[in-house]
């Protein structure tokens, strides 16, 4: 028995006839005709009841029926992996990137990895941590850059990068002198973040609160670019990363650390835990991996 062998017992059910299932297998209705009786004589059973008007099954084809569809999603399942041997020299990966981890840490990364894989296309999706974990989450994305915390149950991930935010004021700002500052000195300040749908968003806010304040927030932005002119056009003070703070035009803006609490900015790769990953993807995990464990 092969596999053709179920592939044609299920389409003459499907189509409940032998030419409907000719059609769809692109072959002669003899051709089905032959295949049936081949099978039939090295099985030494019959498969179909030949006296009827319509496609009916014997027992012993309704036994192979049902078995077939399982067999066949394994046979799938199977050329799928084993395509996937040659996938690194085609293919492509989608990953999910907040702004200011794609500016900050992967453009060399992927262009090392590009330089090693050059067949395989990197698709980026520049989105919050939020919409990445739900891209992940639908199967839109491969894999993703995130920050903490987020559902190990259902998530593989690896540490990327661990820092702490740090207060961005204007030159001309109170504070702009100081070499710290307690997160319950801003209570009264207005607060330029990222927009909702990134978790720094809710990450500062949290902090706030615990120090018995919510933030006056007046402007929102997606882009940490953004954010830090107007940070230095004195619209308000806002809170970044010590990396994205070091890209910033020091003659601008201040960088002031931020104590009382200390409000950590870790990163993390994650992908799902559970179901089917294709090598490239796979390779991908552990080259990030490999790279940022330098």
């Amino acid at each position: 028995m092969e596999i053709r062998h179920l592939q044609t017992i299920i389409e003459i059910v499907r189509r409940n006839s032998f030419t409907g299932a000719a059609e769809a297998l692109h072959v002669t209705q003899p051709t089905i005709s032959k295949t049936i009786r081949n099978l039939e004589r090295e099985l030494n059973v019959e498969l179909f009841v030949r006296d009827s008007k319509t496609v009916k099954l014997t027992d012993a084809g309704e036994t192979i029926l049902r078995h077939a569809g399982a067999i066949l999603q394994s046979f799938d399942l199977l050329m799928t992996e084993l395509n996937d041997l040659t996938y690194l020299k085609r293919g492509t990966i989608r990953i999910g990137l907040p702004p200011m981890a794609g500016s900050s840490f992967f453009p060399v990364v992927i262009k090392r990895f590009q330089e090693r894989y050059p067949g395989i296309a990197i698709k980026l999706e520049e989105e919050g941590a939020t919409r990445i974990v739900e891209g992940i989450s639908d199967g839109t994305l491969d894999a993703g850059v995130v920050l903490p915390p987020f559902d190990e149950e259902k998530f593989d991930s690896f540490p990327l990068v661990k820092e702490r935010l740090k207060l961005v004021v204007p030159p001309s700002h109170r504070m702009a002198g100081r070499q710290s500052v307690n997160l319950g000195e801003l209570s009264e300040e207005r607060f330029i973040l990222f927009s909702r749908e990134f978790a720094l968003h809710g990450i500062i806010n949290r902090a706030c609160e615990s120090m018995g304040f919510s933030p006056r927030i007046v402007y929102e932005s997606s882009q940490w670019d953004f954010i830090g002119e107007m940070v230095a056009s004195d619209l308000g003070i806002s809170m970044l990363p010590d990396t994205i703070c070091r890209l910033l035009n020091p003659d601008k803006v201040r960088a002031i650390e931020l104590v009382d609490p200390v409000i950590p900015w870790h990163l993390a790769m994650v992908w799902k835990r559970e179901g089917y990953h294709s090598l490239a993807i796979r390779e991908w995990i552990q080259f990030t991996r490999a790279q940022f464990a330098e």
